[in-house]
C-alpha cells in the first residue's frame, strides 16, 4: 500500500476531489498556507491606495492511501486536475505504508481501505 499526499493550489480542491472521488475509497483535505515556487498574489491595502505581496499562498494537502496498483492512476488524475502550467501547481509525494487498521470494522491491510 502507498500513501499519496498532494499539495495543490487552494482553488484546485474541487477539481482534484472530482478527479479522484471514484478512484479511491476516501481521502482527507487539509487547507492552509504555504510558500513554494508559486507566485504569491498581490493584495490591496490602505483603503485601496497601496498594495503588498502576500507572504503565503492558499494551499491544500490531499491525502489518501491506495493499493500499489492504483498509484499511477491516482497521481495522474491529481496532476491533470491541478495542472495550470505555471510554477506553483503543487507537488505529489508517494510513500510506503506498512499497515492499516480500520477502527470501526477492525479490518486491516487492503480490506481496511
Amino acid at each position: 500500500m502507498k500513501r499519496i499526499e498532494a499539495t495543490i493550489q487552494g482553488n484546485k480542491i474541487g477539481a482534484v476531489s472530482d478527479a479522484i472521488n471514484d478512484i479511491v475509497g476516501g481521502f482527507t483535505i487539509l487547507e492552509g498556507n504555504g510558500r513554494g515556487s508559486g507566485e504569491r498574489q498581490t493584495i490591496r491595502s490602505g483603503r485601496g491606495t497601496g498594495s503588498m505581496v502576500a507572504e503565503y499562498n492558499k494551499v491544500a494537502t490531499v491525502s489518501t492511501i491506495v493499493d500499489d496498483a492504483e498509484v499511477e492512476k491516482v497521481t495522474t488524475a491529481i496532476a491533470d486536475a491541478a495542472f495550470t502550467g505555471k510554477g506553483g501547481d503543487g507537488i505529489i509525494v508517494v510513500s510506503s505504508v506498512d499497515s492499516v487498521l480500520n477502527i470501526a470494522s477492525k479490518k486491516s491491510g487492503s480490506e481496511a481501505l
